[in-house]
């Protein structure tokens, strides 16, 4: 599948000097930025399609620009709604499938009783589980997905990014965990909640997200 919209990777940061420089760039351009701090799962990162509301493809990621096609697997989560209501023409989502500690220790406990070799961690599960060739397979994994951005939307416009996965939330999908944040400190400090509350969380994480909430603001 070419994916319509590039599926870009984030740009990583592994400090808060790092993080203060990026929001001092972002100041530099005049902006005063409103930030949206959300959870990173460790998963597998897809693109679910909707045409008139109905869900017509999934793929995942790839190398941004083509990923597999995974529809039939897709379409045994109960997480993604199939059909959307007063939807647009062409709409495209993203979001993060993983698999839960619940149904992944219940997995390990499996494949060990079969002699299999268990999967090391949930991401290599849900990966490994998205790409069976029978989707009976892959509903018998439990995956959950959770979405955190619209790719795309044909007649119809948002102006941040909250509004969009407010919109999401109104169509019955899962939408990612999100704080609004406007200084650096609040930044650093619900990130560092993440960190210190991660062992809570029923998926696996792998840092936070910060990202401007004005749509407008990312392309200056």
């Amino acid at each position: 599948v070419t994916h319509q919209v590039k599926m870009e990777s984030l740009q990583d940061a592994f400090s808060f000097d790092e993080l203060r420089e990026f929001d001092r760039r972002v100041r530099s351009e005049g902006l005063d930025p409103v930030y949206v701090v959300e959870v990173k799962i460790d998963g597998l990162s897809v693109s679910l399609e909707y045409e008139y509301g109905r869900f017509v493809r999934g793929s995942t990621r790839g190398d941004g620009v083509v990923g597999e096609d995974v529809t039939a697997n897709l379409a045994t989560i109960a997480d993604i709604p199939k059909q959307l209501e007063n939807a647009p023409e062409y709409l495209e989502v993203r979001g993060e499938v993983y698999m839960p500690h619940a149904a992944f220790e219940k997995l390990v406990e499996e494949q060990e009783l079969s002699d299999k070799q268990p999967f090391k961690n949930p991401r290599n599960a849900a990966a490994g589980s998205m790409r069976q060739l029978d989707p009976k397979v892959t509903a018998e994994r439990r995956l959950d997905m959770v979405a955190f951005n619209i790719q795309k939307a044909e007649g119809r416009t948002f102006s941040t990014h909250t509004e969009t996965l407010d919109y999401l939330e109104s169509q019955h999908f899962r939408v990612i965990p999100r704080t609004l944040c406007k200084r650096g400190e609040e930044i650093e400090a619900r990130i560092a909640a993440i960190g210190d509350g991660r062992e809570a969380f029923p998926y696996d994480i792998d840092g936070a997200v910060v990202k401007l909430n004005s749509l407008a603001d990312r392309e200056k």
